[in-house]
């Protein structure tokens, strides 16, 4: 395949003696990876019921090799959210960055949501996720993955990040910079990759990559981690990307990474760079099965502070009109819910829209939020309709009442196709489910399942 010479004879230089291997990679298959969803599924227990031909990911627990002819993007088990497909190598960050449930977490260029997702399933619902694009389109296609996922403690931003620096000052405790960079790694799995290098190159991409790190090292935490990533090979992005950071920010140390088999040291020599960035690590396509990937963990120092923010919301209380629609809420939860005490927070309206929101956000006010907390569904005259969102956060044995298909059923396709289902059982509103595993919403009536999968979700 075609290959830029300014790109082939830095990458010689780089390379050295290793360059024919990386250049045989060109001529060879990429690979394919999906990442389990630990909040629906364990790695184990999806072993047992995945239809696909599966080999572990060294670097990552929840991460499994795929074969090439295989398309899990149209197997009911998507639609459940059980996974999330990703490049092998881009779930390294993720997993590197140790998440704990509680955290408040931030994903600065978080679209579409590979990244996220991973993040926000090891948080377990606990704690707070801010997934933010500056692309307001791409972050249409992260809200819908954090969604499908069953995320309940995100908050789906669309705003540059110097806005945000402003509103969440020193507030999270781990920061995830999976920078806008030159995509060099990107070269072998989508050949349009180079035409984009070729148009904007490096330089473009440090200065993003400059701006982005100075705003994200305002919002942590004095004791916070820091990880940035890249998926180029370039060393102005990558190593000098990080000792030109240290040198503008004394209280940042580098905190070595362990590495997995594959993965091969940071190279500070090429960039002049200090010693200590030979704790990142570089993962290259011929030394392991994945695209490529650059990561470095950083700590920032000092006595971490508390910061207490407060998230009280015009309730529905507020209002007598309101009250009445958050009357039939209450009745819903009642009649669907068996326990309901996972639903305790803070509930918001927008407009219709109810929410709950995490604990200890600060005011959103003036952002671009595209969604704030977990959307439970809409409150109008005289009834509660639950959303996708609210059906993909929840268990079967969360629900009153369930429709549970088989996965060979063909009820399964249909449904998530948006057609009437004949359906015998009690009316009202069901949780439909895949082998137990939640798809969305129906109502059901005088043996008719009234469907209400989004419409926007529809299998095609």
């Amino acid at each position: 395949m075609y290959l830029p010479e300014q790109f082939i004879q830095r990458m010689q230089k780089q390379l050295g003696d290793e360059w024919e291997d990386y250049l045989q990679t060109f001529g060879q298959n990429r690979y394919y990876g999906l990442r389990v969803n630990p909040l629906k599924v364990s790695p184990q227990q999806f072993k047992k019921i995945s239809p696909f031909s599966l080999e572990p990911i060294p670097w990552c627990e929840e991460g499994f090799y795929y074969k090439e002819d295989q398309v899990p993007s149209k197997h009911p088990y998507y639609h459940a959210g059980l996974y999330y497909i990703q490049e092998p190598s881009a779930m390294a960050p993720g997993a590197i960055l140790d998440i704990q449930p509680g955290d408040r977490v931030l994903d600065l260029c978080a679209a579409p949501g590979g990244k996220s997702t991973q993040l926000g399933a090891r948080l377990k619902n606990q704690g707070v996720l801010v997934s933010n694009d500056v692309s307001s389109t791409r972050a249409k296609a992260l809200l819908k993955n954090i969604e499908l996922f069953g995320i309940r403690n995100a908050i789906i931003i669309s705003e540059t990040p110097e806005n945000l620096s402003k509103r969440f000052e020193e507030y999270f405790n781990k920061i995830l910079v999976d920078a806008p960079c030159s995509g060099e790694g990107m070269f072998r799995k989508d050949p349009g990759a180079i035409k984009s290098w070729e148009s904007y190159g490096v330089k473009h991409c440090c200065q993003l990559q400059r701006n982005i790190l100075k705003e994200a090292a305002k919002m942590l935490k004095p004791g916070g981690l820091l990880l940035y990533s890249t998926c180029t090979f370039s060393p102005e992005e990558n190593e000098g990307m990080i000792e030109e950071f240290l040198k503008n920010h004394m209280d940042f140390k580098i905190v070595p990474i362990e590495p997995a088999e594959g993965f091969k040291k940071a190279q500070p020599q090429w960039v002049g760079g200090r010693e200590q960035i030979e704790g990142c690590v570089r993962l290259w396509p011929h030394k392991i099965k994945g695209e490529g990937h650059f990561v470095a963990l950083l700590q920032k120092q000092g006595e971490e502070s508390i910061s207490i923010f407060s998230n009280k919301s015009k309730q529905a209380e507020n209002k007598e009109e309101e009250k009445e629609k958050f009357h039939e809420y209450t009745l819903f939860i009642k009649k669907s819910i068996k326990d309901p005490s996972f639903l305790q927070g803070n509930l918001q309206m927008n407009g219709n829209q109810l929410l709950l929101l995490p604990e200890g956000i600060p005011s959103l006010k003036g952002l671009h939020i595209l969604r704030s907390g977990w959307y439970l569904g809409d409150l109008k005259k005289n009834r509660f309709e639950p959303s996708q969102a609210f059906a993909m956060g929840l268990l079967k044995k969360n629900v009153c009442q369930v429709i549970d298909f088989s996965i060979d059923n063909p009820q399964v396709i249909r449904y998530l196709k948006g057609e009437t289902l004949p359906i015998q059982g009690e009316s009202g509103w069901n949780l439909v489910c895949v082998e137990s595993y939640p798809l969305g919403w129906g109502k059901l009536q005088n043996g008719r399942l009234k469907n209400k999968y989004l419409p926007s979700w529809r299998w095609m």
